[in-house]
């Protein structure tokens, strides 16, 4: 035997037992205890893989918790570690704990996301943003997407956008829900942020490109020509090239004419705050932050929102009460008016009690979010364990939507459920589907809005029949893997 020969073998046989040492570690079940304290119990899963693989195999239908989960949570209780991606992760199925996470949002615990996620956002993103900086930024937002502006100014845009947008879908034989609704509402987003026309400036190009870019979100993360996720990441480079250009150009008229009566001028679009806030001396953003922060909103207000409605009409296709008291509420707003045509105005809004309610009941069990992230600042201890300063946190608040405790046959489409349930004006232990603490989603009211005005107008003027589609999973974000296709049609 050749010493090249010895020594290959003991490296194999050496590699395997530490191998074979480090999966018998990883596969332990008890609970461990070290110098910080009493840690979850849970398994790191294989080594380098953890339990990625079945993370993202387990799927599931709204209403239910994805086996992942499910299966842990029966394992291990409601608190649990593991290794995702490799990362070790704490993971909190409990609502107690959630909260708390996220009330401590920049003391206790601070705002983390992977590696993956920075990737296909940006550094800048204002995820990533602590402290002075990420509360300037949300200001920012709350001015366009905050109650007083959409009340002021998004009301009636919202309206119009969504009458011509039903009114194009009568002459197709099938729509896809999802498809067709980003296309509108990202087309509103734009105007107001950045005054753009997606249709008439570049036909459609720019929401063309966004749709590449999230349609790569949930692909395996290998950017070589011909995979989905490098179509992922040129979509988000032709975004940002756009975004840049029409920065660049506006930050130049502006400073071209900063010496005239326009440098008067009030802001007309988010891009124009943002210039704004660049041009101050003391400017607390720099570019890449204002491109990532507008590339951010594009995406949040139009793909979020869009996925939210295409569940709304799922449900109400497979609940006809429910569709029948929706369109009553609607119908006898139209009965109090002069002019039936004309725009809901805010107090009408503010009326529609039982739409509010099939909202929240489908962002309860769709949950669009379905897991966030944060890192610990400092030792907690908290439910008989500790979470020792650095470990990452897997908040799931779908749990929380599904706890029998609050929730009465979780799993069932019933808005009539709010009715004896207050609907939050934020966020709730039970009730996290915007998130909750300082990053409280900014554009929630938006988002209701938009909702709510499009099912004015689709019920109060058209009904619909499903075509094909529909079928929901969570793999492992909310998806329609077949769409969700209908076909429009005048009331009769």
């Amino acid at each position: 035997m050749s010493m090249h020969y010895l020594a290959a073998l003991c490296v194999t046989v050496g590699t395997f037992l530490v191998l074979r040492l480090l999966l018998k570690r990883s596969r332990s079940n008890g609970e461990t205890t070290t110098s910080h304290g009493r840690l979850p119990p849970g398994s790191r899963g294989l080594p380098l893989l953890g339990e990625t693989l079945h993370y993202l195999a387990a799927s599931s239908t709204p209403g239910l918790l994805p086996p992942f989960f499910k299966q842990r949570l029966e394992r291990y209780g409601p608190i649990f570690r593991t290794s995702l991606a490799g990362e070790d992760l704490i993971v909190s199925l409990d609502a107690e704990l959630n909260a708390h996470v996220l009330q401590q949002e920049e003391r206790a615990f601070q705002i983390w996301y992977p590696p993956s996620f920075m990737r296909v956002f940006g550094a800048d993103n204002i995820a990533a943003k602590l402290g002075q900086l990420h509360r300037h930024m949300r200001t920012l937002i709350l001015r366009l997407f905050g109650p007083q502006g959409t009340r002021l100014v998004l009301l009636h845009d919202v309206q119009r956008s969504a009458r011509d947008e039903l009114r194009s879908w009568l002459h197709l034989p099938d729509v896809e829900v999802r498809t067709a609704t980003s296309r509108m509402i990202f087309g509103v987003t734009a105007k107001k942020l950045m005054s753009h026309d997606d249709a008439a400036a570049s036909g459609g190009s720019l929401w063309k490109w966004f749709h590449d870019w999230t349609s790569g979100l949930l692909s395996f993360p290998l950017s070589v020509p011909g995979t989905t996720f490098y179509k992922c990441m040129q979509g988000r480079k032709n975004v940002m090239k756009v975004l840049k250009q029409q920065l660049r150009e506006r930050r130049r008229r502006s400073s071209s004419s900063r010496n005239s009566a326009a440098a008067e001028r009030e802001a007309v679009d988010f891009l124009d705050l943002l210039i704004d806030e660049l041009n101050k001396p003391d400017a607390v953003m720099d570019e890449n932050t204002a491109l990532d922060l507008l590339f951010a909103m594009l995406f949040a207000s139009h793909e979020t929102t869009s996925m939210v409605l295409t569940v709304v009409l799922k449900f109400l296709t497979d609940n006809p009460k429910a569709l029948q008291e929706l369109t009553e509420e609607h119908e006898k707003l139209l009965e109090t008016r002069i002019d039936p045509d004309s725009d809901i105005t805010w107090e009408e809004y503010k009326s529609m009690k039982f739409t509010s309610h099939v909202i929240h009941e489908s962002l309860r069990l769709a949950n669009i979010a379905l897991v966030l992230f944060r890192k610990a600042n400092q030792d907690v201890h908290i439910k008989g364990y500790t979470i020792p300063a650095g470990s990452k946190i897997m908040i799931c608040p779908l749990a929380s939507h599904l706890n029998t405790k609050v929730y009465k046959d979780p799993s069932v489409f019933n808005p009539w459920r709010w009715k004896d349930i207050p609907e939050p004006a934020g966020a709730s232990k039970d009730f996290m589907v915007f998130g909750g603490g300082l990053r409280l989603c900014a554009g929630a009211d938006f988002s209701k809005l938009q909702m709510a005005m499009f099912l004015h107008c689709l019920v109060t003027k058209y009904r619909w029949k499903a075509i094909s589609g529909g079928t929901m999973v969570f793999y492992p974000g909310l998806q329609f893997p077949d769409g969700f296709h209908i076909k429009l049609l005048p009331k009769i």
